[in-house]
């Protein structure tokens, strides 16, 4: 298969701008109120979901370039409710500043084609897939001064998320095992979601797996809910955030150093280099399948760490924070992980499945 320079524009590929993050801003945002808020998101209504497995979408897709990859959701026995990151980036155009407007075409085209192609078609082997729409706090509400009108943005995302997750165990999941992926934004509503409904509650006992990448969780967020330090253990959660080697950033002595990584070779916490052979490949620009072997990754206090990307044209990266590719980097170990986890949830599984 031939290898191209398909990391050089990732970020571009996947509609997420990370170069503020972490700094501040001096700029100044109308405050926060009503009238600059969208209207709520229907989650009756199909239109207010980005991927649902009733309707063809883009978690339906496999990337150009794999082999033998199928979308397995019509026959699969997990859900998968998956929270996007952040798209809503570019300045706004309308009055919606701090929240991003779940009937804006524009908006919802972006995250169809970025996130839910690259990120939630992975799980499509394991899983049936729902990610809805929710009004996401702008990229602003990262750096900016104003951290109360910050706040208010990323609570009204998260009632939305909250929403979408009550209508969805009501209506769609009938008892069924579930997987909860999220990125970034996404991950940070996850993991609000996972203490409310997961952690400790009657509700666990569905939970397959967490993978709640791109945003730094200590081992101990959760009170029962463990890390999963093992490839087929079920019930836990995996994170990482991926830098370059000997890379710090600038938010490691604020929490990255604290968080949880669970390296995406070896599916452990531990400190051992992960040669890239163990990479079963990765999805680049275009939404193409890579050579296996694409990058290497080892844990280093609180990050994942990854050398250049086994790639022409490796010798002009200078990319320091991948936090775009998180999952594209790894994306078939993803992949087969999910698959696998879904697999020993069901082996254990102490009741009988709704639809046996």
């Amino acid at each position: 298969m031939k290898r191209s320079t398909i990391f050089l524009c990732v970020s571009f590929c996947m509609g997420v701008i990370m170069g503020s993050a972490g700094q501040g801003n001096t700029e100044q945002w109308p405050a926060f109120s009503a009238d600059l808020t969208p209207p709520a998101p229907d989650y009756s209504r199909v239109e207010y979901w980005a991927a649902l497995p009733s309707i063809k979408d883009k978690a339906d897709e496999v990337p150009k370039r794999s082999k033998g990859l199928k979308d397995l959701q019509a026959e699969a026995k997990a859900d998968v409710f998956f929270v996007h990151p952040t798209i809503y980036t570019y300045e706004p155009t309308t009055k919606y500043i701090w929240n991003g407007d779940v009937t804006d075409a524009e908006l919802n085209k972006k995250v169809e084609e970025s996130t839910i192609l690259n990120q939630a078609s992975v799980f499509n082997a394991a899983g049936k897939i729902y990610a809805p729409r929710y009004r996401q706090a702008h990229f602003f509400c990262y750096y900016t001064s104003q951290k109360k009108d910050a706040a208010k943005a990323f609570d009204l995302a998260y009632n939305d998320v909250k929403s979408a997750f009550e209508y969805y165990l009501t209506h769609y999941n009938q008892g069924r095992p579930i997987i909860i992926a999220a990125h970034s934004q996404g991950t940070q509503h996850a993991k609000r979601l996972l203490k409310e409904y997961f952690d400790g509650k009657p509700l666990q006992k569905q939970l397959v797996i967490a993978y709640l990448i791109g945003m730094p969780i200590p081992a101990n967020y959760f009170s029962q809910i463990r890390p999963a330090i093992s490839a087929e253990q079920t019930g836990g959660f995996a994170t990482w955030c991926t830098y370059a080697k000997d890379y710090y950033p600038l938010e490691y002595e604020n929490e990255q150093y604290k968080s949880l990584v669970v390296n995406p070779l070896t599916w452990d916490t531990t400190s051992v280099y992960a040669e890239r052979k163990l990479n079963k490949g990765g999805v680049g620009l275009g939404y193409k399948m890579t050579s296996v072997g694409v990058v290497d990754a080892q844990r280093h206090e609180g990050m994942l760490w990854i050398g250049k990307p086994h790639i022409l044209g490796a010798g002009l990266l200078h990319t320091k924070n991948w936090h775009v590719a998180d999952y594209n980097l790894f994306w078939m170990n993803v992949r087969e992980n999910a698959v696998l986890r879904v697999e020993a949830f069901l082996r254990n599984y102490s009741g009988k499945l709704p639809s046996e």
